[in-house]
């Protein structure tokens, strides 16, 4: 297995997809799936439905992993 370039904290830019040129963390790292989750970038809404404690239900805003070829480490 390769080794794994990307851990928590680091600074990355999107080299490619939506997100494209965007510089942000990374806040968790999946290294048997080779994929990192970036703050803020490609972000997919969850419905929640109402419950007791939350009794209007709504949306949840979720950063999704993204593939790490995708993403380039930022020398700070």
């Amino acid at each position: 297995m390769a080794k794994f370039n990307f851990k928590k904290g680091d600074t990355v830019e999107i080299i490619a997809g939506d997100d494209r040129g965007t510089q942000a963390k990374v806040i968790a790292v999946l290294p048997k799936k080779n994929k990192v989750i970036v703050e803020g970038c490609k972000i997919a809404k969850k419905a929640i439905k109402p419950t007791e404690d939350n009794t209007k239900g709504g949306f949840l805003n979720k950063e999704m992993p993204i593939d790490a070829s995708n993403v380039r480490k930022v020398e700070a």
